[in-house]
């Protein structure tokens, strides 16, 4: 034996092994429990958050993220696209929709130029049924097109007139009541080949997103404003047992994520379990946090054993 050289003796090393042994069997015998998962929330500010939405990485459906997420702050939920994060302020699940409400898009309230909007092509969204007022146009817009095809309603020119007794049209250049020939009232099908309200290329200043007139079809003070967005059916793209092990998952409480990156279904209970089936009669003992230091503690006692065997040696 050289001298410098630490010892330990063999009744300390036979320890530390059997307390790794134990600790990798006990980790073991809760099949179904997962170490590692973020912590997704059924609560994003004041809007529920339910499957296929989710409030962030490894939550909700995979497709989903990036363009759904809860802020930093936990307090709004965002979609997210090529042209900029804009907040989320309703959703049905009933019908597959969400409404956002771009920043910089006018009102009658508030008017002022818009960069363009726009989807993502991979994305599960597309347009539901908003009514967009594009505002401050070359005049006639009954020439403006998308893709070679006129876009702008005559029928609905009334919206137009309506929104030019707004005061806020001032901060565009125009006057109250100017004649309505550089407005044009567009519900798109689909966006341009970008994907894009493309503004730019339209040569408006700004646009007006309206998704409900409500009772109040001449005061667009009262309009509902924002962009609607519909999403697609989940279980034609999801595996039907993650569909099924999700609805287990959201009647026990929990919130339904996805492990990457086989993006495997993953039940996130609110005690801070992680599993693969539900959250019923799931032990607090196994919540993140002792998960977290279980895997510190194998971590640590990984670093023993070659010192072990360096001591026998």
């Amino acid at each position: 034996m050289e001298e410098g050289h630490p010892v330990f003796p063999t009744n300390t090393i036979h320890l530390l092994l059997l307390l790794i042994i134990i600790t990798l069997l006990l980790f073991s015998s809760r099949p179904g429990v997962l170490a590692l998962q973020p912590s997704c929330q059924n609560k994003c500010g004041s809007l529920p958050v339910n499957y296929p939405l989710g409030t962030g990485y490894g939550c909700g459906s995979p497709r989903f993220y990036p363009h759904i997420s809860c802020s930093p702050g936990g307090d709004q939920l965002l979609f997210t696209t090529h042209t900029g994060s804009y907040p989320i302020t309703s959703i049905s699940y009933a019908t597959s929709t969400i409404i956002i409400t771009p920043p910089r898009m006018s009102t009658c309230s508030s008017m002022h130029s818009s960069p363009n909007l726009g989807l993502d092509w991979p994305s599960p969204f597309q347009l539901g049924p908003s009514v967009f007022i594009l505002l401050s146009c070359p005049p006639p817009t009954s020439s403006l097109t998308v893709k070679g095809i006129p876009i702008c309603d005559s029928t609905n020119a009334h919206l137009c007139a309506s929104m030019h007794t707004c005061p806020a049209l001032l901060s565009l250049g125009l006057s109250l009541f100017s004649p309505t020939n550089t407005c044009c009232v567009y519900s798109p099908a689909n966006l341009d080949t970008k994907g894009d309200l493309d503004l730019h290329a339209l040569k408006c200043a700004t646009y007006a997103s309206v998704v409900s007139l409500g009772d109040f079809p001449t005061d667009p003070s009262r309009w509902e404003y924002g962009v609607a967005l519909t999403y697609s059916n989940q279980v034609a793209f999801d595996n039907n047992n993650y569909v099924t092990s999700c609805e287990a998952c959201q009647n026990t409480d929990g919130v339904c994520g996805y492990a990457p990156p086989r993006n495997n279904f993953v039940c996130v209970c609110k005690n801070g379990v992680n599993t693969t089936t539900d959250c019923y009669n799931q032990l607090q003992l196994w919540n993140s946090a002792s998960l977290l230091k279980l895997n510190s503690m194998i971590w640590a006692m990984s670093w023993l054993i070659p010192l072990s065997l360096l001591a026998v040696a």
